[in-house]
């Protein structure tokens, strides 16, 4: 994953330091892993971060959208894998904060990994958690409703819209905008 500029922008760097700390932590087989992060030869020219995962070949996004037929033990092992490295996450005091389908990876075994923890935080980080989390089709009710304080329910919200998802082909709540949502 190429992070260009990485350091214009203050919050994408926030996001992307964030998203490196939590996940040289994290080990567990639905979790994706952090193989390196390579910068250029010289500092004068650090503008952009490449960060390598382990190699995985779509996404569920991918699949979903596709013709590629889903079996019920599709869904149930997609939703098994899912939450067990949701559970992991979650024992580990992390909220994900942007579970959707194109964050979820696979590969040719159907193994799922859990990806993107660019806007995940620690439950136990005393700043102000923004409501302006999770893309808009996966967002819970409190974040719709822009309460700042909120917990891991946020993300089994999101599996639960993912799932539907899975199983319909189409998103659960396409909403334009919030109001709509």
């Amino acid at each position: 994953k190429k992070i260009g500029n990485a350091f214009d922008n203050r919050i994408d760097a926030k996001r992307t330091l964030r998203e490196i700390k939590l996940l040289r932590h994290m080990e567990h087989e639905n979790v994706i892993v952090l193989k390196d992060i390579i910068r250029p030869p010289q500092k004068e020219n650090f503008n952009d971060v490449y960060i390598v995962y382990e190699l995985m070949d779509t996404d569920l996004h991918q699949i979903i959208r596709s013709t590629q037929p889903l079996t019920d033990d599709h869904c149930r092992y997609f939703l098994y894998q899912l939450l067990r490295g949701l559970k992991y996450v979650h024992s580990a005091n992390v909220l994900h904060r942007d579970l959707k389908p194109s964050n979820l990876l696979l590969n040719s075994n159907c193994d799922l990994k859990i990806g993107d923890f660019g806007l995940a935080r620690t439950t136990s980080e005393t700043d102000f958690m923004t409501e302006y989390v999770v893309t808009r089709w996966y967002r819970a009710p409190e974040l719709l409703l822009n309460c700042s304080e909120y917990t891991a329910a946020i993300d089994i919200w999101s599996v639960g819209c993912i799932l539907g998802e899975i199983m319909t082909r189409q998103p659960l709540f396409p909403g334009k905008d919030h109001v709509h949502q």
